[in-house]
C-alpha cells in the first residue's frame, strides 16, 4: 500500500493549498508535522518515538490558533488511537463515510472542534 500511494501523496502534497508545520526537537530534527488545509488538518503525523509527550497537542493548538474558527478532520475509521487522540482534543464524530477519498471500503469519520470561547473579551 505505501508504495502504491507514495507518489500521490507528493502529487497531493506538491500541487495543495496545503500549509504544512513541522515540529522539531532541540537538535533541530523534525518530530512530527501537521498539514493543514484551510479550516481542515489533512495530516498529522508524529515519531513514534515522540507521541503522548504533547507534541501532537501542540501541532493542532497551532492550527487552531491560525484559523481562529472550528477545526475538522477526517480519521480512518479503524485508527482507534487516532480517534482518541482527536477525541482527547475536544473533537467530536459529526459524520461518516463508508468509503475513503478513494472509494476504497474504509470508513471515513468526519470530526469537528469549535473554536475555543473567548471568555473576558471586551
Amino acid at each position: 500500500d505505501i508504495v502504491f500511494l507514495r507518489p500521490l501523496v507528493a502529487e497531493y502534497f506538491a500541487g495543495s493549498a496545503t500549509h504544512i508545520w513541522v515540529l522539531t526537537d532541540e537538535e533541530n530534527v523534525p518530530i512530527g508535522f501537521l498539514g493543514l488545509a484551510g479550516d481542515s488538518i489533512a495530516a498529522l503525523f508524529m515519531d513514534p518515538a515522540h507521541r503522548g509527550q504533547g507534541a501532537g497537542r501542540r501541532l493542532v493548538s497551532h492550527a487552531q490558533e491560525l484559523r481562529g474558527g472550528a477545526l475538522t478532520v477526517d480519521v480512518n475509521e479503524q485508527n482507534v488511537d487516532a480517534r482518541g487522540f482527536y477525541e482527547a482534543l475536544g473533537f467530536a464524530v459529526v459524520g461518516r463515510s463508508p468509503v475513503d477519498d478513494m472509494g476504497l471500503p474504509f470508513p471515513i469519520l468526519h470530526m469537528r472542534r469549535e473554536a475555543p470561547s473567548r471568555t473576558g473579551a471586551a
